[in-house]
């Protein structure tokens, strides 16, 4: 390689890890594995090395990743948060022990042997044994103030047995099988997949909204004391030993190793259990354990100098594609699985994985019958890595999205700007319990006492197979799902009655069409005031219905289309469910129409839903975040950074009596 060619390398490796560290440790996203990113980091401090002139100040190889995100206070750690050098072999690690002892000009050392966790480094302060402050890493230095998430994590202590002052370093994970049922449940959910166990970890503590970090299966290790000035050690070890007492939960993993050759046999011994292991590790650490010879080492710029991580790399292993098949899931999404020749790949039996989707297909050139690499990302999701196209023998076949659903075979439509395939079927099974539960909510049909798990059993006893079912249940249908059977069936059919006379927007907002809400609902129902024109309408009569569009009417046309649907309407027509609009053609009261909210902080009369609710049925949009096309906020108590940042782009922020002045 010559200069030139060195130098736009180390540009090129910049910009790649910059970018991939940002998606790691800011967005919680990553795009490639932890692998990938240490060989590009690994390639980085080589060419940096040979060429020290075309170091830049900022590579990550002179500074931790990370950065504090907005929305949470800034926390300047008293002790940096620095992160390990990592090494991949054993010649390195012996290299380390050489040049520590050099440094501390003695024969032998004691080190310390951890399990790398694979998760989110925290700082936790106490007070006279008082919980009092928690922070993220960020870029070591200064982290995120994330106390209120931290508190909802039970293995980290309020109180410590001591009235001790300390701040101690730990690592929030999720453990694998917490991370598998996680992920099971948004994959149910039809929700995109938690990339691994570190990410959805990381990503669950930077909520803005403690709520969503209590909901989240959270654990932690603490695996270092930082500070402490009421307390003095002189081992890591001990120190360790102390923390247990104070009744923190320690590392489980942390060996005493009389020398590098003790700490070697236990870095192979983590490697060879560590599928045994409830949690994800993506390593073992190497620490001296004198804190007076640490003292002495010091650190440099991003790490300490008497401690290093061992990488273990990735298992990988060749199977064959059998078959793909593709699943069904409760939103109707399509997604091919490929049925695998069974193979052991870190320490369990691999037979099928998710293939995602047709673009990861083609991105990945997959056939049926060919040979391929697997690995387990994060330890947990089993994930092909490529096709080993030379062991291709002519034979393998082409895979095809399938055009009708593999469940009710009802069409299968890919919308534009979307790499989902799903099922458009009214009555499909495999969306039927997902379909009832939307058919039945508040903002729907209202079916009081409908919940989920009677919606389930119901199905299970194959009392129901549409939503037009339900209007054709008996009182003793219901009677034996509740102890309090009569009183319990009686209330739930005179729900399920007083439903017919709802408005006919509810119905059509209940049918659950692909993009259609409450308010393109309404639009519908004024505009073709009962279902017979509905049905009827062609593409370009519905596209010009306002706030409607293209792809829209498109979904409304190819609903109301399909025999199942047509069979389904004719159902709920026969039961005396309202299929005609109220209003006749009265304008509906759209005062809020084309204007964009933004709800904050905690309202006195209203609940976030609520408030909701009417912006909407004024013809309004509610949205998450505040940009400059926000028109308005309307901000409740303990108001966060939406309001700050509203004010910065002077958004009209509505008081809580503001917002009643104008819905009188």
């Amino acid at each position: 390689m010559t200069k030139e060619q060195a130098r736009k390398r180390i540009e090129e490796l910049n910009k790649l890890t910059a970018y991939h560290a940002k998606k790691y440790y800011d967005e919680d996203d990553p795009e490639i594995s932890d692998f990938e990113y240490d060989m590009l980091m690994v390639e980085l401090k080589d060419l940096e090395k040979k060429y020290p002139e075309f170091v830049s100040r900022n590579s990550l190889t002179q500074h931790v990743g990370g950065t504090v995100k907005e929305g949470f206070e800034k926390v300047e750690h008293e002790v940096p948060l620095q992160s390990l050098q990592d090494i991949f072999d054993f010649e390195e690690l012996y290299a380390f022990d050489e040049r520590v002892k050099k440094l501390l000009e003695v024969n032998e050392l004691q080190y310390v042997v951890e399990t790398k966790i694979d998760g989110l480094s925290v700082s936790l302060e106490y007070k006279d044994g008082q919980f009092v402050r928690g922070a993220t890493r960020g870029n070591g230095l200064v982290g995120e103030d994330i106390t209120q998430n931290l508190k909802t994590i039970k293995n980290i202590p309020q109180t410590l047995k001591e009235k001790v002052n300390i701040t101690v370093r730990g690592e929030v994970f999720i453990g694998k099988a917490e991370f598998e049922k996680m992920n099971e449940e948004r994959e149910e959910m039809e929700e995109a997949l938690f990339a691994n166990s570190r990410n959805a970890a990381a990503g669950s503590l930077r909520q803005l909204d403690s709520k969503i970090t209590a909901s989240r299966p959270l654990d932690i290790y603490i695996f270092n004391v930082q500070k402490s000035d009421t307390l003095q050690f002189s081992s890591h070890f001990g120190a360790l030993q102390k923390l247990k007492e104070l009744g923190f939960q320690t590392n489980p993993i942390a060996v005493l190793c009389e020398n590098i050759e003790e700490a070697m046999k236990e870095i192979e011994k983590i490697g060879e259990n560590r599928e045994n292991l409830t949690f994800g590790i993506d390593g073992a650490v190497i620490k001296v354990d004198d804190l007076a010879y640490r003292e002495k080492l010091g650190v440099n710029s991003k790490t300490p100098r008497w401690a290093i991580a061992y990488k273990y790399p990735p298992e990988m292993k060749e199977t064959t594609i059998n078959d793909i098949v593709c699943q069904v899931g409760r939103t109707g999404a399509v997604t091919p699985m490929a049925l695998l020749e069974p193979v052991k790949v870190a320490g369990s039996t691999i037979s099928k994985t998710t293939l995602h989707n047709e673009d990861f297909i083609k991105e990945k050139d997959l056939k049926i019958g060919d040979k391929v690499l697997i690995q387990k990302a994060g330890d947990v999701i089993p994930e092909v890595v490529k096709v080993l196209v030379e062991k291709r023998t002519g034979e393998e076949r082409e895979f095809f999205m399938p055009v009708t659903c593999p469940v009710c075979g009802a069409p299968t439509v890919r919308e534009e700007g979307e790499a989902v395939m799903r099922c458009i079927g009214s009555e499909c099974p495999a969306k039927l319990h997902r379909n009832i539960i939307h058919f039945a909510s508040r903002e729907c049909m209202n079916i009081g006492g409908l919940g989920e798990e009677i919606i389930e059993d119901l199905l299970e006893r194959k009392l129901i197979s549409n939503i037009a079912d339900l209007y054709y249940l008996k009182l003793e249908d219901f009677a034996s799902l509740k102890k309090d059977g009569k009183k319990f069936a009686q209330n739930l059919m005179d729900s399920i009655e007083n439903s017919k006379n709802n408005e006919f927007y509810r119905l059509i907002n209940g049918f659950g069409i692909r993009n259609i809400g409450a308010n393109a609902a309404k639009q519908l129902a004024r505009k073709y005031q009962n279902m017979e024109n509905l049905m009827k309408a062609s593409v370009e009569s519905l596209t010009l219905t306002e706030d409607m569009g293209e792809i829209r009417a498109k979904n409304v046309y190819e609903f109301f289309h399909q025999e199942q649907t047509q069979d389904l309407v004719q159902k709920l027509k026969n039961a005396g469910v309202n299929m005609e609009n109220s209003q006749q053609g009265e304008a509906l009261d759209e005062r809020f129409a084309g204007q964009i909210f933004v709800l904050t902080g905690s309202l006195e009369n209203y609940t976030r839903d609520e408030a909701k609710k009417i912006i909407e049925d004024y013809g309004g949009k509610v949205t998450g975040s505040v940009s400059k096309k926000t028109n308005y906020v309307l901000a409740g108590e303990e108001a966060g950074s939406k309001l700050t940042k509203a004010q910065e782009l002077g958004v009209t922020v509505l008081s809580e009596g503001d917002f009643e002045e104008m819905i009188k």
